[in-house]
């Protein structure tokens, strides 16, 4: 019990700071208004559809609802991990994203060092323009230009092979190893022109007099980027690098999608494409809802450790 004394104290400041909140609020009320439509959309279409889960516990039937479909337990976790289908998804997911992950930092950065040190600002802008371009672009677009130039009859890729160099034509998207290959070629080649941003951004940050005293000191251009530009880029590099971490179960559900079919399943089907296969197409909602949540707390897991490692390493935080 607060005594008569305490509570005459801090009556004044009860009152002064619902005021100053009156006034905050009716001078920041439109924007509040502005927000509400993009708040509304995010309960409606990310926490409310959270309710489902309770089916990855169910042997949910829509006919039945949530009420009365019978509880099973961790039934659908467990043949998560009996079936060879379901392990062979959790392997190609890991394969295919951790290659993205790799390949998706090396290039960029190999190629912003490359465009550094292109002189004439005209070309240097039209190549940086050229290479943002695929990023705009679905998988959907993309994935039609795919199919036709990759196609075994009449695509030009396999044309190109045939009369230049003599070689059959490859199924690029019928086998598995191959295709493995494009999922992971196209989709560096469309997203590292937009991750050269946050490097070149980086290499515009270095201070000038770094280069000078490394030219007086005779360095070639090749030693000043490796003594110079690199090292001023780490901490960005080992932040974007940690980061990814929360995506290698995110192996890319739109250009897989938009790509594979029955002949890849074995290696390019992606917890993604499984758990939209198994609900929508074999109608087990409860099966692929387990397989959902599994990846969801798996991917939680690692967010909040990549989180932890980019402020250890890269003194870099959010909150």
């Amino acid at each position: 019990m607060k005594s008569g004394l305490e509570v005459a104290v801090n009556e004044p400041n009860r009152v002064k700071t619902e005021s100053k909140w009156k006034k905050g609020i009716k001078k920041t009320w439109p924007l509040h208004l502005l927000i509400l439509p993009a708040t509304i959309i995010a309960v409606v279409f990310h926490y409310f559809p959270i309710l489902g889960l309770v089916m990855a516990f169910q042997d949910y039937k829509p006919w039945l609802g949530f009420m009365n479909s019978e509880w099973v337990g961790f039934k659908h976790f467990e043949a998560l991990f009996m079936f060879d289908e379901s392990v062979q998804v959790i392997w190609n997911t890991l394969i295919i994203s951790v290659l993205k992950i790799v390949c998706g930092l090396f290039v960029p950065i190999v190629i912003s060092l490359l465009l550094n040190e292109v002189r004439k600002s005209g070309i240097k802008r039209g190549i940086q323009t050229l290479v943002y371009l695929p990023h705009f672009l679905s998988w959907v677009i993309l994935g039609g230009i795919l199919i036709d130039l990759l196609s075994v009859k009449g695509g030009l890729v396999n044309r190109m092979l045939v009369d230049w160099f003599n070689i059959q034509p490859i199924f690029f998207l019928g086998d598995g190893d191959w295709f493995r290959f494009v999922i992971v070629v196209s989709d560096i080649w469309k997203e590292f022109g937009f991750a050269m941003i946050i490097y070149l951004a980086a290499i515009a940050g270095v201070n000038p007099s770094l280069y000078e005293a490394a030219e007086v000191d005779g360095a070639s251009r090749l030693q000043q980027t490796i003594n110079v530009t690199l090292p001023t880029m780490l901490p960005i590099i080992v932040v974007v690098a940690t980061l990814q971490l929360g995506n290698i179960l995110n192996a890319g559900f739109d250009q897989i999608f938009n790509l594979y079919n029955p002949l890849v399943y074995s290696k390019g089907d992606v917890i993604d494409t499984f758990v939209y296969r198994s609900a929508m197409l074999k109608g087990d909602f409860s099966f692929a809802t387990a397989v959902g949540l599994f990846k969801s707390i798996i991917s939680f897991v690692l967010i909040v450790v990549s989180y932890r490692l980019a402020y250890r390493f890269g003194n870099y935080r959010i909150f």
